[in-house]
């Protein structure tokens, strides 16, 4: 399951504070991000640091923090599938959503 399938089904269970919280949370990860030009096809590189393990790297820069934002979808869709804790970005938690089953 997607994080737009999630989102679309919490919408549709209109449970909107959890879909306010996940957005906002992937918003200040973006937020955060650090971004550098490697020697690449894709040359545009970007991570989030206080999310280990999320990159991604694109043509243009507009590329790039599209990736990293599926990226980190993916990232978020994994921990809360397997229970794992996601942490903090700033002020933003996902905590309401403990389990996502599939």
């Amino acid at each position: 399951m997607t994080l737009k399938r999630l989102l679309t089904w919490r919408a549709k269970t209109k449970n909107f504070r959890g879909v306010k919280l996940i957005t906002e949370y992937i918003e200040a990860a973006l937020g955060r991000a650090k971004y550098e030009i490697i020697e690449d096809e894709e040359p545009y590189y970007g991570e989030i640091p206080e999310l280990e393990g999320v990159w991604a790297n694109g043509k243009t820069l507009e590329e790039c923090r599209h990736n990293l934002a599926e990226v980190i979808d993916g990232w978020l869709v994994v921990r809360l599938k397997r229970g794992l804790p996601i942490p903090p970005i700033g002020e933003h938690r996902v905590e309401e959503l403990k389990r996502l089953e599939v």
